[in-house]
């Protein structure tokens, strides 16, 4: 990367098939208990179950609108990373430390400062059946989790179970 070059990722989106699915069964759910409280009684379970479904909503929606807000620019002094709630802006000397870790799609890449830190996914494909449904994480993360080891200067330390730490030297 050039050293006046700016560089923007952002994440690849699920669809939201998922989040509008919870949203419409946490909906019917509601409307089950409206009905169940006219008639007089709400049974434990029921509002137990509700519950969990307007969790699943909400949380499905947070995910969603994070990472549609995420963004990681790499230029020649540094990394930014923001998400929406989080904003994280490392030179590339605060850098101390990066761990990346396998998870269920792509990897797992921990940035770390001396005073924050941040984490991004690799790309990783939904599959069923054989199918990719949809994709996740960042098409370009290995560049990116490239460029970090190059500018930081990081070193390999540590290699246990398909996780991988670097550290300076």
């Amino acid at each position: 990367m050039p050293e006046s070059d700016t560089r923007e990722f952002r994440p690849e989106l699920l669809p939201r098939r998922g989040e509008w699915t919870a949203w419409a069964l946490a909906l019917a759910a509601s409307a089950g208990m409206w009905l169940l409280n006219w008639s007089g009684y709400v049974p434990v379970w029921a509002w137990i179950f509700w519950v969990f479904l307007l969790f699943s909503g909400l949380s499905i929606s947070l995910g969603n609108w994070l990472d549609r807000n995420t963004v990681i620019r790499l230029d020649a002094d540094g990394i930014r990373f923001e998400n929406g709630l989080r904003r994280v802006r490392l030179s590339w000397r605060e850098v101390q430390k990066v761990a990346v870790l396998p998870a269920r799609w792509g990897k797992a890449v921990q940035v770390i400062g001396e005073k924050s830190h941040f984490e991004f996914k690799t790309l990783g494909e939904v599959q069923f059946q054989g199918e990719v449904r949809g994709r996740t994480g960042f098409l370009e993360g290995q560049a990116i989790l490239d460029v970090i080891l190059r500018k930081t200067g990081l070193k390999l330390v540590e290699e246990s179970n398909n996780a991988y730490y670097y550290a300076r030297g």
